[in-house]
């Protein structure tokens, strides 16, 4: 039996209020899902949405998926134009993905209303759509839109829709809770009720849960229990209203509770760090309670010395917190083990097992700085930056020698904004004095930076500073709150990197993430000498 692990992520879970992904961001997320083990990535909606468009072109030649398949999403043909003349349909070929998703109206009521077309329109729609994706040598996936709602309201028009789909060649037909109101019996005994309709396997069925009744992981679980084996959910839950099937939940509960091999082997230890980095490059504050992947998944709160933290697993965890990468702890702060420091370190090109001393040292670096507000799961160039600077030869010089900045904002009689930044620096033993103005003072200052340093390094000229995010960190408040943010770099190539700078000034905690990317950028160009 072969599971279908379909993450959505970039197209359902992007509509979460406060979500806002920039290609680069999407592309990001992709690479970690992909390492998570995800069989299908559902990129988006080309055609509808540019920045969907441009991210599956930018897709063909940058992402190097191992085990995932990207797929393109968007409806059937518009009813009263034939599937070839409609964009949106030409919009799916276009993207060139191996797959593609389609949704479809499967309750009569949205059919009647909300489309304004017959029933019998609706079923051409779908079966001409899927046939012709398939005959054009796509893979392809029919989600079935308010599918629970509408199959207890005309269970036979609902039935016909899924019939329909798969006798046109659909791989699957996918289930959609689009409301969010079922329970899980209410799952399992539609999926009973349409199979046996239909005289087919539920393994021919999907299941696309939302998450109204708090019920979207129970519904998801008790779906693959009555037999379906393409499940779809997202990172984290994110999702519209309260969200989605959460993707880490979901996937623990059927691998670890019910022993379904749904992920390829050593994956599911990624899940914590794939988990955070999604969080981080999303600009939303993990939940630090969220099963599984949470900082409190496995926190006990007792009195004991910090050095019997590990007792034995089974008197107090459902799971051994390592098979999904985390820890048990009874800290406040997060732990950073010498495992995940050792891996991440490997994954980065730098091999740690042969120094335990500066394991140990950047190990205990981490959480010092992550009990301070740092984070590295979304800064890979940060934190190659630190563990370089612990072993020997390794240490990546900085380009430059900081004598002073300042950033001066002016509000002008015209009402606008300018901010003007100084930089005095040494470069090479040469002393450089450099002013620009931009449109904000982290703007100003990578400008004054560039200006100062592009002389004697003039690859600069191919950085770009992609994106900028700033959080305020938990636990602290109002103007004086510690603040963390993450700068995203791009070089030549297309090359991406992020770093990350936390300070109770966000002007100098930006300094500190942009001292890191045009480090990390001239170190992978050329030598730097100060």
């Amino acid at each position: 039996m072969a599971y279908q692990v379909f993450d959505t992520t970039l197209r359902d879970g992007a509509q979460r209020e406060g979500i806002s992904y920039s290609v680069v961001d999407k592309l990001a997320v992709a690479r970690l899902l992909d390492e998570f083990g995800v069989g299908f990535i559902e990129g988006g909606w080309p055609g509808a949405m540019p920045k969907d468009t441009e991210f599956f072109r930018r897709a063909r030649t940058d992402l190097k998926l191992r085990h995932a398949i990207l797929v393109a999403f968007g409806a059937t043909r518009k009813a009263g134009l034939g599937v070839a003349d409609d964009p949106q349909v030409r919009a799916l070929l276009d993207a060139e993905t191996p797959a593609v998703c389609l949704v479809a109206k499967s309750d009569i009521r949205h059919v009647e209303r909300a489309l304004r077309t017959s029933a019998e329109e609706n079923l051409a729609m779908v079966r001409d759509s899927v046939a012709h994706l398939v005959a054009e040598g796509r893979r392809v996936f029919l989600d079935c839109e308010h599918f629970f709602d509408g199959f207890r309201h005309d269970p036979a028009y609902t039935a016909s829709v899924v019939e329909t789909a798969l006798a046109a060649g659909a791989e699957r037909v996918v289930m959609c809770d689009t409301n969010g109101g079922m329970l899980p019996s209410q799952i399992t005994a539609a999926i009973g009720a349409l199979t046996d309709r239909l005289g087919i396997g539920a393994g021919l069925l999907g299941i696309h849960c939302q998450n109204d009744t708090g019920c979207a992981v129970a519904n998801t679980v008790a779906a693959v229990e009555a037999g379906v084996e393409h499940f779809q959910c997202t990172a984290n839950g994110y999702g519209e209203r309260p969200g989605n099937a959460d993707l880490f939940t979901v996937v623990g509960n059927l691998q670890l509770k019910l022993g379904l091999p749904v992920l390829p082997d050593g994956c599911l230890e990624q899940m914590v760090r794939v988990s955070h980095a999604i969080t981080e490059i999303a600009n939303i504050a993990p939940d630090t309670h969220q099963a599984y992947v949470g900082a409190a998944a496995f926190a006990h709160k007792a009195g004991l010395h910090a050095s019997a933290i590990k007792v034995d697993p089974v008197l107090y965890n459902h799971v051994e917190p390592s098979v999904v990468g985390n820890d048990m702890r009874i800290l406040v702060t997060e732990m950073a083990g010498r495992a995940s420091i050792e891996l991440k370190s490997r994954e980065l090109g730098i091999d740690l097992a042969g120094h335990p001393e500066a394991l140990s040292r950047v190990t205990k670096r981490v959480k010092e700085l992550e009990a301070g507000g740092w984070s590295f799961e979304a800064a890979d160039a940060s934190f190659e930056l630190l563990v370089r600077s612990e072993l020997p030869g390794q240490d990546v010089p900085r380009p430059f020698a900081l004598e002073s900045y300042r950033v001066l904002v002016e509000h002008r009689e015209d009402g606008s904004v300018v901010s003007e930044a100084t930089v005095k620096i040494r470069v090479r033993g040469e002393r450089v004095i450099a002013t620009a103005e931009g449109n904000g003072p982290v703007n100003a200052l990578d400008e004054a930076l560039r200006v100062g340093l592009t002389r004697h390094y003039p690859q600069l000229r191919t950085f770009e500073l992609a994106d900028y995010k700033v959080r305020i960190l938990e636990g602290s408040h109002g103007t004086g709150a510690v603040t963390r943010v993450l700068v995203e770099t791009t070089g030549d190539r297309g090359r991406d990197w992020t770093t990350v700078g936390v300070h109770n000034n966000v002007v100098e905690a930006s300094w500190h993430a942009l001292v890191d990317a045009l480090t990390y950028g001239v170190s992978r160009t050329a030598p730097a000498e100060v």
